[in-house]
């Protein structure tokens, strides 16, 4: 799979979403390069060659073309954690599974969204390990988005095999006891990012961005992706405060 996919901070389709394999790099910045993949960002504060991403395996390195300007790369699931890389500093590896890069730009602070859905594992054949295997359904319980694909899941984890898909407002509800600040938006990205996480095949563009159909029709495909190869189970019901033990 594609281990590193750079979200624009207006990419609403996955054809807006710039994907790069091992060893492939993206250079960024204000002059865009029609003949090559570039992520332009037009905004006067940008410098022309401003920086670049590479693709190592299951992480990224950043590189500050900058020549005063420092970037910070935040963990959007971190309680502020992030990492600065000064201007010059190249191949600065970013250990975030999803991070945030965060440009100053005279007055403002732009953004855009870098994901590293790839977890390899060794495989271990009598007292040798082999080479990394990359994991089928690579998710860590410990992460916002696997909250979500539990709230997903719920109703039909609790016995409702036929149960109505929730509304985005109704998951916001069933998260907000054990994330404070959940939003609709921040429930479409992880929605999004389960998407691209699980390799779901994208629906036909059909419909503009955020229409209900195409959005139940990715949730629909999650939970019956979850739920047939036991991605969730009902013990992870307690996830969620008050999940099966209320």
């Amino acid at each position: 799979m594609h281990s590193i996919i750079v979200v624009p901070t207006d990419g609403t389709r996955p054809a807006d979403q710039i994907r790069l394999a091992p060893s492939q790099s993206l250079p960024f910045g204000r002059t865009a390069r029609p003949d090559t993949p570039h992520l332009t960002i037009p905004h006067e504060g940008v410098s022309r060659e401003a920086g670049e991403i590479t693709a190592t395996g299951a992480y990224w390195t950043l590189s500050n073309l900058s020549r005063a300007q420092t970037y910070v790369v935040e963990n959007p699931e971190g309680a502020g954690e992030h990492i600065k890389i000064t201007p010059g500093r190249l191949d600065a590896p970013v250990p975030f599974e999803f991070s945030r890069v965060v440009l100053p730009a005279g007055n403002e602070l732009l953004s855009f969204d870098v994901w590293a859905p790839r977890h390899d594992f060794l495989d271990h054949i009598g007292p040798c390990a082999g080479p990394p295997t990359a994991s089928a359904f690579p998710l860590d319980r410990g992460k916002r988005y696997f909250q979500v694909l539990v709230a997903l899941c719920a109703p039909r984890l609790r016995g409702e095999p036929h149960a109505s898909l929730a509304t985005a407002d109704e998951l916001v509800e069933l998260l907000r006891p054990t994330w404070e600040s959940v939003s609709r938006t921040s429930v479409q990205w992880n929605i999004d990012y389960l998407a691209v996480k699980l390799r779901l095949k994208p629906a036909p563009d059909s419909t503009p961005p955020g229409a209900g159909p195409r959005l139940n029709g990715k949730k629909e495909r999650l939970v019956s992706l979850a739920l047939r190869f036991d991605l969730v189970r009902e013990h992870d019901l307690t996830l969620l405060k008050g999940g099966t033990d209320r």
